[in-house]
């Protein structure tokens, strides 16, 4: 006897027309048997799922890694194939929810244990430990580093790219990958999040409990290295050059795309990039499914 499955988040009727039809099929047959973490009484373990947003290939395959001590936390280095170039690898330091550079994971702490600013913190600590060691002990070229991340982990990249231009001297970065990042931890369904509050995977229930645990207290959520949108215009203003990619049904699309046009405002070089029919998980769903 088959055992029935209990759809936990169905796709709300009002946003699968807007879906791609192929994210609607996966949704269907996977997606919505998966209980949300938010309905859920708190546990660590729920951290020890295999996989958080499943449709992702394998890892692909790398020369060397290896794993270093911070102050309060670890990284995970990824060296590619070949040579070292002249000058060094360069480096892209990426928070988690690179071709011909050598990758960095910053396996920074997380809440509720951990709440702001200590994400924060690990982000700058990995910067620093680059800096001060990515030279002599991965080959890495200093003055080439990029930073990236997703989600939560494109708040830390966001807010990165503005503590190294804060820093005296500043520390010069060459780009940002910001993909669906959280960039205004004000948001809510009464402004940015109206229009796709029925989106699936991240509801604002979902994004609400993920802010409660890492802002628990209010007057933190307005600070800028908590919501880059708030940060000084002279700050933004000299933030490397960067890539946001959102996706069309994620209820953080509006706050990637203001974030976006503001910086493009103040003289920034930004590509801004909407992925139609998608939600906010879709780009660490890259396994092909045909």
């Amino acid at each position: 006897m088959v055992e029935e499955q209990i759809p936990h988040q169905p796709l709300h009727p009002s946003v699968i027309a807007r879906l791609d039809p192929e994210y609607v099929e996966f949704h269907n047959t996977a997606l919505q048997y998966i209980v949300p973490p938010h309905t859920l009484s708190w546990d660590p373990a729920i951290r020890d799922e295999p996989a958080v947003v499943p449709g992702g290939s394998p890892p692909l395959e790398v020369a060397k890694t290896q794993d270093f001590d911070l102050p309060h936390t670890k990284i995970r280095t990824f060296t590619p194939h070949g040579t070292v170039p002249e000058g060094g690898w360069p480096v892209f330091i990426f928070f988690h929810g690179g071709a011909r550079c050598v990758v960095i994971s910053v396996d920074y702490r997380l809440s509720p244990e951990n709440p702001y600013p200590a994400a924060v913190e690990d982000a700058i600590d990995a910067l620093d430990w680059v800096m001060q060691n990515g030279a002599s002990t991965l080959g890495i070229n200093t003055s080439t580093i990029a930073v990236g991340g997703s989600s939560s982990g494109g708040n830390l990249a966001a807010i990165l790219a503005l503590k190294a231009v804060e820093r005296k001297p500043p520390i010069p970065l060459k780009f940002q990958l910001l993909v669906v990042p959280v960039i205004d931890n004000t948001a809510s369904v009464d402004n940015l999040w109206a229009a796709n509050q029925n989106a699936p995977w991240l509801s604002p229930n979902r994004m609400l409990w993920f802010r409660d645990n890492y802002l628990p207290n209010v007057e933190d959520r307005t600070k800028w290295d908590a919501s880059p949108i708030f940060a000084p215009k002279e700050l933004l203003a000299r933030v490397p050059s960067a890539w946001i990619g959102v996706a069309a049904l994620d209820i953080l699309k509006e706050e990637g795309v203001l974030y976006g046009e503001k910086l493009k405002e103040l003289g920034v070089e930004v590509e801004i990039v909407i992925y139609e029919g998608a939600p906010h998980p879709i780009m660490a769903m890259d396994e092909p499914s045909k």
